[in-house]
C-alpha cells in the first residue's frame, strides 16, 4: 500500500502533461512537492479534489519553502487538456495511461476498476514524508496535507 513508502525515495518518472510536454519528478528536485493521484477527470469527487488544490494553490506557494502541486490520472492527455482548461488549474496534470507510475507508488485499484485517490508529500531530496489515501473528502484531504507540511517543513 502507498503508506509503506513513507521514508523512502519517491520513484522518479517522466509523463506527458495536459499540454503535451514532458514532466519528470526530478525536474523538481530541491523543492517540496505534493503528488496526487486521482481517478477520473470530471468525476464529482476528483473534480472537487482538483478544485480544492486550486483553491489552496496560493497557500501552497506561499509556504516557506513553496510547495509544488502535481496531479496524475490514467486518462489521456487530450482529456486532461480539456479538464485543466475547464477548471483553470494552475498546476500540471499528467497522464499515466498504463498506470506505471501509480503502480510504482502503490496506488491501489478498488473492486478491480476504481483507481484510488492518493497523495504524497515529497521533500526536496525526493524522500516521501507523508502518504494519504482519500476517497470522498477532498477538502479534508487538502487540509491534512497542509497540516503535515507545516510539521515536516519546519526547519527546512
Amino acid at each position: 500500500m502507498a503508506s509503506s513508502l513513507t521514508g523512502q525515495k519517491a520513484p522518479d518518472f517522466t509523463l506527458p502533461t495536459s499540454d503535451g510536454e514532458s514532466f519528470s519528478l526530478s525536474d523538481l528536485d530541491g523543492a517540496w512537492k505534493v503528488l496526487f493521484f486521482y481517478a477520473r477527470d470530471g468525476s464529482p469527487t476528483c473534480k472537487r479534489g482538483c478544485l480544492t488544490f486550486k483553491e489552496q494553490y496560493d497557500l501552497f506557494q506561499s509556504l516557506t519553502p513553496p510547495v509544488e502541486i502535481i496531479g496524475i490520472s490514467q486518462q489521456p492527455t487530450r482529456d486532461h487538456e480539456e479538464f485543466k482548461q475547464q477548471l483553470d488549474l494552475p498546476f500540471p496534470i499528467l497522464s499515466d495511461e498504463n498506470r506505471a507510475v501509480a503502480n510504482a507508488y502503490g496506488v491501489p485499484i478498488f473492486l478491480g476498476r476504481f483507481p484510488a485517490k492518493s497523495s504524497f508529500v515529497i521533500g526536496p531530496d525526493r524522500t516521501i514524508h507523508y502518504c494519504y489515501d482519500w476517497l470522498f473528502r477532498p477538502r479534508r484531504h487538502v487540509a491534512r496535507i497542509l497540516d503535515s507540511l507545516s510539521t515536516v517543513t519546519q526547519g527546512a
